[in-house]
């Protein structure tokens, strides 16, 4: 029978709540675009990639063993990514016409676990750093994308000339 390795309980709780709280924070920006995707969804899904790896991490069995807790990190992380990419792909969605929507939502749902798997390893920086650039694509760099968008519609509005 196998026990859990003795852990930090206010460790535990901040990589977790780390989670939370960075997933929520990039919701934000989704609630605040009014897209489908907002501040719960992400906070979940930061801190359900977060309990699988923290969960992995303490695992009595490997506590001891280097390489069979590199082998099942390597897992958890791939299990996590390839499971994520179906919810994003939830997220986009080709309209009436015939455009795809939904790119970014889906790219912040990848991003969002990927945060969650480092709050979980504690890699703080790597959370800061993440978390702050992937806040600047969503905030900042929405009005250069806004402007593209706005350009190609007026592409096709105009009529072609032959």
């Amino acid at each position: 029978m196998t026990e859990n390795v003795s852990v930090d309980l206010n460790d535990m709780a901040l990589r977790l709540v780390a989670a939370v709280v960075v997933g929520g924070a990039l919701g934000l920006d989704r609630e605040w675009r009014g897209k489908a995707v907002g501040v719960r969804t992400l906070a979940l899904v930061s801190l359900g990639s977060a309990l699988l790896a923290v969960s992995t991490v303490h695992y009595a069995a490997f506590a001891n063993d280097i390489a069979a807790t590199s082998r099942v990190m390597q897992g958890v992380i791939q299990g996590v990514m390839a499971g994520i990419g179906f919810l994003g792909a939830g997220a986009v969605l080709s309209g009436r016409d015939r455009q795809v929507h939904g790119l970014t939502t889906a790219a912040t749902v990848w991003v969002t676990a990927t945060l969650g798997i480092a709050c979980a390893l504690a890699s703080w920086s790597v959370v800061l750093i993440g978390a702050g650039l992937t806040l600047i694509v969503l905030v900042i760099l929405h009005p250069i994308d806004a402007w593209f968008d706005k350009r190609r519609a007026a592409r096709r509005a105009t009529p072609s000339e032959p």
